[in-house]
């Protein structure tokens, strides 16, 4: 299969580059990166701007898109840049897909996404899960983890305190409360892409425990 993988130099996106090139079903990923990425003989790493994303080029014909972008509002600067990583990249790079015929996009949304919320980052998840569904795909996968696992480059106080917190509480936690490490993230979206079943689907926080 050919996949199309955004977000692929960030925590969760790195995971899924990493099995899916290590995956003998997996022929090619293409990963659209803002800088060089570490090459492999089946990844294609086109260098694009996200502002301008370029709507003819061929490789936006795949079998499926996982979309793994995302940003804090701190590290974005505002919250207008914010939405326009969370939500605005991941509707283009939707739209672009569909309108070559990709059948499949699996999306690393978040827990508590609602476009009715009071809370800004709920409410941009949630908008970006309605807006993709408007876009037709024949196979939608919304992956909603809780607290992410991992080490990530850049730092995120929230995570800092709470993940040293729920791994301690972690064996008398509900599941859906416990940490999701960015691994199990990857190894849900992948095999969601890979075996996409018509419809559309949530993976819920507690399966990615």
């Amino acid at each position: 299969m050919k996949l199309i993988l955004v977000g692929a130099t960030g925590l969760v996106g790195s995971e899924v580059l990493k099995l899916a090139l290590a995956a003998p079903e997996v022929a090619q990923v293409v990963a659209p990166v803002r800088r060089r990425i570490q090459p492999h003989p089946k990844l294609v790493a086109p260098i694009v701007d996200y502002d301008r994303l370029p709507a003819q080029e061929p490789w936006w014909q795949a079998d499926a898109v996982i979309c793994a972008l995302g940003t804090t509002i701190k590290t974005a600067g505002s919250q207008e840049a914010f939405r326009k990583v969370d939500f605005s990249y991941p509707m283009e790079v939707g739209r672009l897909a569909r309108q070559h015929g990709t059948p499949s996009f699996v999306l690393n949304s978040a827990l508590g996404a609602d476009a009715g919320s009071g809370i800004f980052y709920n409410r941009v998840k949630g908008e970006v899960e309605h807006g993709l569904r408007s876009l037709g795909f024949p196979t939608l996968v919304i992956a909603r983890p809780g607290l992410i696992g991992g080490a990530r480059e850049e730092f995120r106080l929230g995570e800092k305190i709470m993940v040293p917190i729920l791994s301690l509480l972690g064996p008398v936690l509900p599941r859906a409360w416990r940490i999701n490490p960015a691994a199990n993230i990857a190894r849900a979206m992948l095999g969601a892409a890979m075996h996409p079943l018509p419809g559309e689907h949530i993976i819920t926080s507690d399966r990615m425990a």
